[in-house]
């Protein structure tokens, strides 16, 4: 089935059988399959880059608005400056005041420049010519160069695929330090701290998938720390044995960790191998008896490589992770991204409240609420009204969503749905809404959260879903909790149905998620109904991504899917009250 809409801000379609679609911002152009390692050459400590962050020109780019120059010198791997399909193409960085520059590393993209030179200037508009080749061979170039320049312009001249242009991961200046750097690494890692070593260091791949299925799959995805994003072998020539993804630590290191988070697209047989030259490899590790899911392997080897060597596969389809995470010393360790501290529970800070307490017929406050409007979803057959004219305070201290018969762009009902995106969202605490449903057959209520990156373009289910609350109106004697997410989503969420114990219709109930880096636990009236536990999670149904931050939904659906459908007995106007909406950290 296909991947959920954005209707509004920010609700997608719910209850859709798994999609192995990753659209995860530009797609990759129709290149070979191709793979290069984003790195640098050994540098002595004191050279420096000079040209990242700095303003970047081209002479033009392959598509409006993407691929742009700033983004060959803006530190990540994995975005790209690429001209237009044309045989002559210049890209140029201004570093921003007269700098002595003493190499240039450039991270081709398959489309590489056989010819090519490299040129300084001091104003701009006179140059002098540092470097020129006519044999480029793309991956990665070092270049040894000296001068003195504010400006550094490479002037591309012969292309290495002639129907496309010019393009590459990142441009480098570097300014002091030895201008031919040792290429062997050094043998002995030095002690320190255990940590992560592989974050958003330079992958290979034996190969890796680009198609509608897995756009892209490349090889460093597995080593970005972000676990709804995942590398696998091509669809054309990689559902072979054997398959293979390795890292460059950029320097030696004593592993003594390795974890890989498996696709079910998984190694029976591999091997972790170790490697100083990223030739000769040395196993740490096998087993002929892999099972999937997460591995966690406590092996100790020293190397600068690190590889997961598969030689069979547990389908008729490749090899496929969502991560793969080395520990240990040494290397040349980028640091991820920290996150937020685990709250202590009960957590009592308060950091989001809506108490409703305005006059009777006042809408959900704008400062807090986005309202969500647009046609339905999973077979609903309601239409969500814009400007929130099915949600309206009572003048009691209570929101009233209501769903109603009335006919409206094309429907015959209405309801309302709402939600905090971007206004509010947030990484961990209690999550709590005082809720009284409505009762009737295809009602459907909810309380649930969706990761704020839906917003800004990653498509559901890879943002994460959680769903504190559901009610069916043919049934309010219990509730569900479920988590979505790329391996577990639609009706294969990981979640349960809880008995309540009462009939939640006849009056109003307390529903909660506190949630921290351990997992997720669900409450109803302070009675914990479900524990998530990331761990557990992990190692019976796929990757853990609700690490980020979530914002907030409350809607009343009428009919569908998983509700099914209304009857003559289900009463309209049927409304869900809301007393209250709180976050603590």
């Amino acid at each position: 089935m296909t991947s959920p809409v954005l209707d509004g801000l920010g609700t997608p379609r719910r209850r859709l059988s798994p999609a192995r679609i990753l659209t995860l911002g530009t797609a990759l152009t129709g290149l070979i399959a191709a793979f290069f390692v984003a790195t640098t050459q050994n540098a002595s400590a004191a050279e420096v880059v000079v040209s990242q962050g700095k303003p970047a020109t081209a002479s033009s780019t392959e598509v409006a608005g993407a691929y742009l120059p700033g983004e060959a010198v803006d530190g990540n791997n994995g975005t790209r400056w690429a001209s237009s399909f044309t045989a002559n193409a210049w890209w140029q960085v201004d570093l921003g005041a007269s700098t002595s520059v003493s190499r240039i590393a450039i991270n081709w993209e398959g489309a590489y420049a056989k010819a090519f030179n490299i040129q300084f200037s001091a104003n701009g508009s006179s140059y002098t010519q540092a470097y020129a080749t006519t044999t480029g061979a793309g991956g990665q170039q070092s270049i040894a160069v000296s001068g003195t320049a504010r400006y550094v312009r490479i002037n591309l001249t012969e292309r290495a695929l002639p129907i496309y242009g010019y393009s590459f991961w990142e441009f480098q200046v570097f300014s002091g330090g030895t201008t031919n750097p040792p290429t062997t690494p050094p043998t002995t890692p030095p002690n320190g701290t255990t940590r992560l070593l592989s974050y958003n260091k330079p992958a290979l791949a034996s190969t890796w998938q680009n198609d509608v299925n897995c756009n892209p799959c490349s090889p460093d995805k597995a080593f970005d720390n972000d676990p709804a994003s995942r590398w696998a072998t091509s669809s054309t020539n990689g559902w072979v044995d054997p398959g293979w993804i390795s890292v460059d630590l950029g320097a030696t290191a004593q592993i003594s960790q390795v974890v890989l988070q498996w696709d079910p697209a998984y190694a029976k047989s591999y091997q972790i191998q170790v490697s100083n030259d990223n030739a000769n490899w040395t196993p740490i590790y096998s087993t002929t008896t892999g099972d999937g899911l997460k591995d966690v392997i406590n092996a100790t080897g020293t190397g600068r490589y690190v590889r997961m060597y598969g030689t069979v596969r547990s389908s008729a389809y490749g090899y496929s992770l969502w991560e793969f995470s080395i520990y240990g010393t040494g290397g040349a360790p980028n640091t991820p991204p920290a996150k937020p501290a685990d709250p202590a529970f009960p957590a009592t800070r308060l950091v989001f409240e809506d108490n409703f307490n305005d006059a009777a017929g006042t809408k959900p406050s704008t400062a807090k609420w986005t309202y969500d409007p647009g046609v339905p979803q999973n077979g609903e057959i309601q239409y969500y009204t814009p400007n929130s004219e099915n949600a309206q305070t009572d003048g009691t201290g209570n929101l009233v969503i209501e769903a109603r018969r009335q006919d409206y762009q094309g429907r015959q009902y209405t309801s309302a749905r709402m939600n905090t995106g971007g206004k509010f969202s947030t990484q961990y605490g209690r999550f709590e809404a005082r809720i009284k449903v409505p009762k009737g057959n295809g009602l459907w209520p909810a309380f649930w959260m969706m990761g704020d990156d839906f917003l800004s373009g990653r498509p559901w289910p890879y943002n994460g879903e959680i769903d504190i609350m559901e009610v069916l109106g043919r049934n309010t004697n219990e509730m569900y909790t479920t988590l979505h997410a790329p391996a577990y989503n639609g009706g294969g969420g990981y979640g349960q149905k809880n008995a309540a114990g009462v009939d939640l219709s006849n009056d109003f109930h307390v529903y909660a998620a506190e949630w921290d880096s351990k997992g997720i636990r669900f409450f109803l009236d302070g009675r914990q109904v479900f524990d998530a536990a990331k761990d557990t999670v992990e190692n019976t149904r796929g990757p853990w991504i609700f690490d980020h931050k979530f914002y907030l939904i409350l809607n009343l659906a009428v009919g569908g899917d998983f509700p099914g459908p209304i009857d003559a007995g289900t009463p309209f106007p049927s409304r869900m009250l809301v007393d209250y909406v709180r976050v603590y950290q």
